[in-house]
């Protein structure tokens, strides 16, 4: 038999066989199982007052119901928080899962790293990210078809980690932050042959735009302006022109995505708001038109504190090139004044750290920076659940512990809302209704 009949062969087969979709074992003992969480202090809605002894029913992967007092369902498995607190997963909305931490062995490495090296770095940033308590992140930045096959694989239930919700690689013109830089010529022309992402001129823009949606984004990332970390001097200032942030935005939306703009100078920050972006990333550098504009739009600021102290650092210790650190110096403390100014203005807030550029693990660490900068506990807590959750999109399935959402919920050992570093500390770690940190201890699933 030729090629041709054994494909018509499979065709025809396909057609005839019953589309059923077969849910894995694992999945389905998961689906069946039914815990219920004793609950001291239960702040189920962050913003909300918080309610004493209480229990969460969950079924499967979904919160089933909540009751007063500690109540016990027949075969159920209990899990005993009566001593702490109780609140939703925690999510991050600027990560990058794939690569070192470490700037030096980055660089070192570069050369040598393969996809796989990366794959299996980011499965490892995703782990020690849930069981810091971040139950959903944002990832702004990273290989495609390794982000992606992650965030699958994830949803799968075949390894554990946060929900990812990816965006593949940034978009940016040539010569800008996240495009082909620094390199020679010989790998610079490699580079720049695979280069999807990177764009010149509004229609251009959109291609490049569909290029990621085409690879798995579930959301799209371009810069904007200026970035600390790429090779490339130049300053933090407007690199994007309006027309071509008009046309991903627009195309982004048309296809249901959501837009991210990576933006530390005023000019681009302002640009990008115009242009309607959903969220802006580190905004480092503001003026008064700037939170007009986000009063007017309703667009997210996520500050990201924690990356312009982890650079300068680098900077610091001889981890970063003379471009990098000339711009890392630059950034230094104005996004903590922009984020002062922000909750002064009310502006829509989300938690956000650029982890990749800090250590993955110690997202929790920018809520004493969210503090510092004037907001109120409560309101960082509410940034990083409600807020977050909302701009996702995923309000309804995720950011509180009520009934027919997803079963992601974390314990602490005290009142975070008097002292938010106790997030840096969680006990208690539930994803998607699998318990994987009791006790402070790591807890093995089947995805393990």
């Amino acid at each position: 038999m030729n090629v041709a009949r054994l494909l018509a062969a499979a065709a025809a087969l396909a057609l005839a066989a019953p589309a059923v979709a077969q849910t894995p074992p694992a999945a389905q003992a998961r689906q069946e199982a039914v815990t219920v969480i004793h609950a001291g202090t239960l702040l189920a809605v962050p913003g909300r007052p918080p309610r004493r002894e209480a229990s969460i029913v969950i079924r499967g992967r979904r919160i089933a119901e909540i009751r007063d007092g500690y109540v016990d369902v027949p075969g159920a498995r209990v899990v005993d928080l009566r001593d702490s607190y109780v609140l939703p997963g925690l999510i991050d909305m600027h990560v990058h899962l794939v690569g070192l931490d470490d700037r030096f062995q980055a660089r070192l490495q570069a050369n040598q790293r393969d996809y796989e090296d990366e794959a299996y770095t980011a499965l490892l940033n995703a782990r020690r990210t849930l069981l810091a308590g971040f139950t959903t992140v944002r990832d702004l930045g990273a290989e495609p078809r390794t982000i992606t096959s992650l965030r699958d694989a994830i949803n799968a239930g075949q390894f554990s980690g946060p929900t990812i919700v990816a965006a593949g690689r940034g978009v940016s013109v040539t010569g800008g932050h996240g495009g082909v830089n620094g390199l020679n010529r010989d790998l610079t022309e490699i580079m720049h042959a695979r280069a999807t992402n990177m764009c010149n001129g509004a229609e251009d823009c959109r291609r490049a735009v569909r290029e990621q949606i085409s690879a798995g984004a579930d959301v799209i990332k371009f810069a904007a302006t200026g970035g600390v970390l790429s090779n490339v001097a130049g300053g933090l200032n407007r690199q994007m022109m309006p027309d071509e942030m008009r046309a991903i935005v627009e195309t982004a939306h048309t296809f249901g995505r959501r837009v991210a703009a990576h933006a530390h100078g005023v000019d681009g920050v302002n640009a990008a708001l115009e242009a309607g972006v959903d969220s802006i990333e580190h905004g480092t550098f503001t003026n008064d038109q700037t939170f007009a504009l986000y009063r007017r739009t309703g667009a997210y600021y996520v500050p990201t504190l924690m990356a312009p102290a982890a650079a300068l650092a680098d900077g610091a210790r001889g981890a970063l090139t003379p471009a990098q650190y000339d711009k890392a110096r630059e950034a230094a403390g104005n996004a903590t004044e922009s984020l002062r100014r922000a909750v002064r203005e009310n502006v829509n807030i989300a938690f956000g750290t650029d982890s990749g550029v800090s250590r993955h693990g110690d997202n929790a660490q920018e809520f004493a920076l969210m503090v510092n900068a004037g907001m109120t506990p409560a309101a960082a807590i509410r940034a990083a659940t409600v807020g977050a959750a909302t701009l996702l999109g995923r309000a309804d399935t995720i950011g509180t512990i009520e009934p027919g959402k997803e079963a992601d919920i974390i314990a602490v050992a005290g009142d975070p809302t008097e002292n938010v570093r106790l997030l840096e500390t969680v006990g208690f770690v539930m994803h998607q209704g699998r318990v994987h940190k009791l006790g402070g201890e790591r807890q093995l699933t089947d995805a393990d």
